[in-house]
């Protein structure tokens, strides 16, 4: 595997910001450029040189403009080019490792998925080696490596804490560097979830967003200002104390009555153990309450519930302009989408603005992605917080 420098580093931060405009937001013609960062037409050339220079920016024919009708270089709007840099995004869930390629702009253009049969770090960062080797044959200009893990994520590098895979202190991003020779981030699965979408998915261009996320837990990001919100007790069991119904079921994992206990797949499945005696997977569990399983039927309720609850919630006190709703328990929307409603507007002022709740039906390969976006902000513009 050959690394492939980014030529453009180190990048000011009048040179980042044009960056990272031109590329969520490009083509971009030079005016509206210098609009949107309120800068001087002079200050946009200064700027703007180095980068064109060093291939990161390119300029491009204005579109439906003939060659013999343009009016010289500065009309021409400025432009990434995508598929300079490919860059690798890999998921990691308990039994299974998701992987991608995207482009600069994060378009996927590859998949490529393995099962993870140890939780061993070096077997991991084995596992990850090979798939990047493979990767690499069809895709050579590899410029970095994002990897999304659940759990606690320190210095985008370490995974101090990570309650699937049971890891504490792991410096997974140190130990794929030495078997692949790229540079690698390492991040939360839900933060890097969240940077995708405010870049280049359902947050972009707005300035306040929220990423909720349920399945095997809870994920939460807040957006403000257009960046994330970084916490110190990122992925350190969100939901797990937010009590929805102090009466509600005890489960596992998570106190009494509380969006993890009300909410995550694991807990729902319990519940319905516990009451029936039997095993069901989750979408079992979802196909039987829309059949008017009793028991099936009144776990979902209770979920639909505890969902609507937590999005007003967040609305009343985030007030953000749309919330996604992502991850591998999303299709409880699809029995008990009508409770969720019902309970958001019993639970919102009358007269509030109605939330802009998007539901997004995804794989992991979409937390993949993310995690590539990650390593283009990091190793490609050298953004340091996001």
């Amino acid at each position: 595997m050959t690394a492939v420098a980014a030529s453009w580093l180190p990048l000011s931060a009048g040179e980042r910001s044009v960056a990272i405009e031109v590329l969520v937001h490009g083509p971009l013609s030079r005016t509206e450029l210098a609009r949107r960062l309120d800068l001087s037409a002079g200050s946009l050339t200064r700027l703007t040189k180095p980068l064109i220079e060093s291939g990161l920016l390119i300029e491009v024919p204005e579109a439906g403009t003939p060659a013999e009708g343009r009016q010289g270089r500065p009309s021409q709007p400025l432009d990434v080019v995508a598929e300079s840099r490919s860059f690798i995004g890999f998921k990691i869930t308990e039994d299974m490792v998701y992987g991608v390629v995207t482009t600069l702009r994060s378009e996927i253009v590859a998949r490529h998925d393995r099962s993870l049969v140890s939780h061993d770090p070096a077997e991991v960062a084995d596992l990850l080696a090979e798939m990047t080797s493979e990767l690499a044959r069809a895709y050579p200009r590899l410029a970095g490596i994002g990897i999304g893990v659940g759990g606690f994520v320190q210095e985008r590098a370490v995974v101090g804490e990570s309650p699937f895979l049971h890891w504490r202190d792991v410096p997974l991003g140190e130990l794929v560097e030495e078997r692949t020779g790229l540079p690698v981030v390492v991040e939360n699965d839900v933060s890097a979830l969240v940077e995708a979408e405010t870049w280049f998915g359902a947050g972009r261009g707005l300035d306040r967003f929220v990423v909720l996320t349920i399945g095997a837990g809870i994920g939460y990001g807040l957006v403000l200002g257009g960046r994330r919100v970084p916490y110190a007790e990122e992925d350190r069991g969100f939901g797990r104390h937010w009590i929805i119904d102090p009466n509600g079921p005890l489960t596992p994992d998570g106190n009494r009555g509380s969006a993890v206990s009300l909410l995550t797949i694991p807990n729902i499945r319990y519940q319905v153990q516990a009451a029936t005696g039997r095993d069901h997977t989750y979408e079992e569990i979802l196909a039987r309450a829309a059949a008017g399983d009793p028991m099936p039927a009144r776990v979902i309720d209770e979920a639909g519930r505890a969902l609507g609850v937590l999005v007003a919630q967040i609305a009343n006190f985030a007030m953000p302009q749309k919330i996604m709703l992502a991850g591998e328990g999303v299709g409880l929307m699809d029995v008990a989408g009508k409770t969720v409603e019902d309970t958001i507007r019993s639970h919102r002022h009358p007269l509030a603005a109605p939330i802009d709740l998007e539901t997004r039906v995804s794989d992991f390969h979409d937390w993949a992605r993310g995690a590539a976006v990650l390593a283009i902000q990091v190793l490609v513009l050298g953004v340091a917080e996001v």
